[in-house]
């Protein structure tokens, strides 16, 4: 067994730097809330449930939102601003993916495009409408758009959810060329799967989390942390050369060809490669 290497660590500082994190509920938006409380930042918490609120980190500020309403946008990113006096950092985060909308797009019920499109994509839109109008003024701010794995490959059954991220992540593009001469960068950033609530209820749709995990190259799915700290090196000045693009965080599953030889499941033995 070779004796384990020391593993580098990098830290962030975002003293008096104030952000907005919605989709703060559970997963990645608490992950991240997380990562940017210990990091010391201010932090505020959209969310659509205010039950939310009993539940999260120490020193996390609590504010109502359903994004696919501007005026709660609006009102979110106006609450911040005067009780903080500034805006620095918008995380896009808040998302919904129905099992509803797991089916052939001639299935595909019209409500449900419909609140994927008001929340997964008009929702990031109304918050960086309000977020970028500050962040203007101050000539400065980082905007970070999650959007998915999906985003840039897809799968059958899955005709709203990955398109919409794929929105997200032009969104980025656009706004990181609009602001770029305002001091204000944006980016987007595409996890694999991982272990979040919502994963976990498609679990079944997707073969199983032995299947899914065994998918990607790392053979696991990623932790809501491992989001949360490439979004805290975005919004550093460490990634101050870094806009309009994105960050695949997905365990290597963007680099594996549907053509490869799968990985053998860790309970079964390898594959046997046969000639041509």
């Amino acid at each position: 067994m070779p004796t384990p290497r020391p593993c580098g660590h990098v830290s962030s500082d975002n003293t008096g730097r104030v952000s907005i994190v919605s989709g703060c509920a559970g997963g990645i938006g608490r992950a991240i809330c997380e990562a940017l409380v210990q990091s010391n930042a201010t932090v505020v918490a959209l969310d659509v449930d205010p039950r939310m609120a009993a539940d999260l980190p120490a020193g996390v500020h609590f504010v109502r939102c359903d994004v696919a309403r501007d005026p709660d946008c609006r009102a979110a990113v106006a609450w911040t601003v005067k009780r903080f006096g500034a805006l620095d950092i918008l995380v896009n985060n808040a998302a919904i993916q129905p099992l509803a909308s797991y089916q052939p797009v001639h299935e595909l019920p019209p409500e449900v495009w419909e609140r994927l499109v008001a929340v997964n994509f008009s929702g990031y839109t109304n918050l960086a409408r309000h977020a970028l109008a500050q962040m203007k003024r101050q000539q400065s701010g980082v905007v970070v758009n999650l959007a998915s794995g999906q985003a840039h490959r897809t799968a059958r059954e899955v005709p709203a959810y990955g398109p919409i991220k794929a929105g997200n992540l032009m969104q980025a593009r656009q706004w990181g060329v609009e602001y770029a001469r305002d001091g204000i960068r944006v980016v987007s950033v595409s996890p694999g799967a991982i272990d979040t609530p919502m994963v976990r209820a498609s679990l079944a749709r997707q073969g199983g989390g032995a299947a899914l995990a065994n998918r990607h190259p790392l053979g696991r799915i990623g932790r809501p942390e491992e989001i949360a700290q490439a979004v805290l090196w975005l919004c550093s000045e460490g990634a101050s050369f870094v806009t309009a693009t994105d960050l695949e965080v997905d365990g290597g599953l963007g680099a594996f060809g549907a053509f490869a030889d799968p990985y053998p499941m860790p309970t079964a033995a390898p594959r046997r490669r046969t000639g041509r």
